[in-house]
């Protein structure tokens, strides 16, 4: 049997350490995973996946990885149950994470937050002044990072710069 997960996506929120009573470390986190298509209104979607992390890793990713930080996860698919309060069985799928990667830096993530609330503040001003033409300020409503009408870098302007000893081929 082959069970095997890899996700690439965003970090809703900053991990949170805990400890089991046995003074095992984990965290509990959702990762933002968008779709590789878009729906009708030419929007893309993602899918929020509910990953856990144990032990060592555990604490290394809640002192490196930040909210909104871009993360790659190798892991498999867990599915468990407990009775909640109300005596039902709820049943809980999740990824359980082996490994993980920080696919980009803590400063490239703070430029991209800095510079996605900034033209956010901006588009929101422009939807603003723009709220007498309905026509107009219908084509500026919000929208994903991947349909930016303002032809704004919501990235910043980090190179990269990769040796050719670094790839893999």
């Amino acid at each position: 049997m082959i069970n095997n997960v890899v996700l690439v996506g965003r970090l809703t929120r900053d991990p949170e350490l805990r400890y089991t009573n046995n003074n095992v470390a984990n965290v509990a986190f959702t990762l933002a995973v968008n779709r590789t298509f878009t729906n009708q209104q030419g929007q893309r979607e993602a899918d929020f996946i509910n990953i856990v992390i144990w032990r060592k890793s555990a604490e290394v990713l809640s002192q490196y990885a930040k909210k909104g930080m871009l993360l790659g996860i190798v892991g498999r698919i867990q599915t468990r149950n407990y009775e909640n309060q109300q005596g039902q069985r709820v049943y809980v799928t999740e990824v359980v994470a082996d490994n993980f990667q920080l696919l980009e830096s803590r400063k490239i993530s703070e430029q991209r937050v800095n510079n996605q609330s900034s033209f956010n503040g901006e588009q929101n001003s422009q939807m603003n002044s723009l709220s007498s033409n309905s026509e107009q300020a219908n084509q500026n409503l919000p929208f994903s990072e991947f349909s930016n009408k303002n032809n704004a870098n919501l990235f910043g302007d980090a190179s990269i710069d990769i040796s050719d000893d670094d790839l893999p081929f």
